[in-house]
């Protein structure tokens, strides 16, 4: 590594350990640091109404679902197009426990760190229940197998009287250390409750790469015969590749279900996992920054386009059906774009920033 651990203009790593640092400056350590203070102090100094604050903590909660499904689709190399289906195992999870026990048990209002866990399990559980037709399936075959998931969980809420048959099951109000959280401070609450889950599943599967398990997610992906003939178990990797997306999944679930205060089958359906491969694709897929990067460009360019839809709706009145295709068109136009023209995703463009300033004033 460089004597200049602070301005490198290249990489001189000497050996392994070095190489697979979390951060390889500390240049990159203090932006770091510097960002993660900006995001947990920036509520304390400026107002934000709930409206905002529940769209904030949505893009939270869709970062902990596109890591997991860019741990199975972009590390690993298994398409999974249920993968709402796993969030709503953990949000019913949820839904299940206030069921039985009542939506104000204290299980549900004070031990919700233990619920959100154990739904991350029951994710886990799932998911790798659906990742062994992998050992026999692949490309579009295994895209089915999870699209049948997804149909058989929604079928299964839909008709099943435990679960409403889909409607709304309510949870509780969760209680912290200074007491019951307030309706005017659930949203804020929960943002830092998110944010903290992001934070320690980031650096956890920052720190599964660096590890022969995640380096066997990469060499499944990249050639399984190949990685089979090394030593490796493609099968048991698949498998639990789909538990660790299932984990994070059913993780989102639950906060989502704490979230809404509420649990209904509308907000996992097919067009749900569809967002969720598009925000992977956009962010860039088997990117760890790609699962930040996604879910924030998705849910701005929903926002804009309905801000656009309202005002084209309210100024050009003949003009109804176009402005109900604008964001079914928007949606499939970026991705449709992205796929041509830049594949690697938004995190394509963050490494070339990266790669401009570790190398500046030299351009090569």
């Amino acid at each position: 590594m460089s004597s200049n651990r602070w301005l490198a203009t290249g990489n001189y790593f000497t050996s392994y350990e070095e190489e697979q640092r979390i951060f390889s400056t500390s240049l990159d350590r203090s932006v770091m640091c510097i960002f993660l203070f900006i995001l947990f102090a920036w509520p304390l100094f400026l107002s934000v109404g709930n409206k905002y604050m529940l769209v904030i903590d949505n893009i939270l909660v869709a970062v902990i679902a596109v890591i997991g499904l860019n741990l199975v689709t972009g590390f690993a190399g298994l398409i999974s197009i249920g993968h709402a289906a796993f969030v709503g195992i953990g949000a019913y999870t949820v839904a299940s426990f206030c069921r039985v026990l009542g939506d104000s048990h204290i299980i549900i209002t004070h031990g919700w760190p233990l619920m959100i866990v154990v739904a991350g399990f029951m994710g886990a559980l799932f998911g790798a229940i659906v990742g062994l037709p992998a050992l026999r399936l692949k490309h579009l075959y295994l895209a089915i197998a999870t699209l049948s998931f997804q149909m058989i969980f929604q079928w299964t809420i839909n008709f099943m009287n435990f679960f409403d048959q889909g409607q709304t099951i309510p949870v509780g109000r969760v209680f912290w250390v200074t007491g019951k959280v307030a309706r005017k401070e659930h949203y804020l609450f929960w943002y830092y409750v998110i944010l903290v889950v992001i934070v320690i599943l980031g650096f956890g599967v920052r720190n599964l790469l660096r590890t022969r398990y995640g380096r066997c997610l990469v060499a499944v992906r990249d050639n399984d015969r190949a990685a089979d003939a090394m030593g490796m178990h493609p099968g048991f990797v698949k498998v639990y590749a789909f538990g660790l997306a299932g984990f994070c999944a059913g993780i989102a679930g639950a906060l989502h279900a704490y979230l809404y205060r509420g649990v209904g089958i509308d907000s996992f359906t097919l067009h749900h996992s569809i967002n969720y491969l598009a925000m992977a694709i956009v962010g860039g897929l088997g990117t760890l920054q790609g699962a930040f990067w996604g879910p924030l460009a998705i849910r701005v360019l929903d926002l804009q386009v309905e801000r656009l839809s309202e005002w084209t709706g309210s100024h050009l009145t003949a003009a109804t059906n176009l402005t109900t295709a604008l964001r079914p068109l928007s949606f499939g136009l970026v991705i449709v774009l992205f796929l041509m023209f830049e594949p690697r995703g938004i995190a394509n463009w963050w490494r070339i920033f990266r790669s401009y300033v570790k190398l500046w004033p030299f351009r090569y």
